[in-house]
């Protein structure tokens, strides 16, 4: 079995709420229904949490590597 981390744990549960509610925003747009723009603003928070924690993680990978 894998062991995550918490921050590990942190960002599969971020990416599966971004997944989750990118598919609520294009299922309420495909009922012919205006979606809210809380959808859009979430998926968008939630994916640039994730692109700064993919950032960090690169940033230390270089850093561990070179200094």
């Amino acid at each position: 079995m894998v062991k995550f981390n918490t921050t590990e744990m942190i960002r599969i549960w971020a990416s599966l709420t971004g997944l989750f509610l990118v598919c609520l925003y294009f299922a309420v747009i495909w009922a012919g229904i205006e979606p809210s723009p809380m959808i859009a603003m979430l998926a968008t928070a939630i994916g640039g949490f994730e692109i700064f924690f993919f950032g960090q993680d690169q940033w230390l990978r270089r850093r561990g590597k070179h200094g």
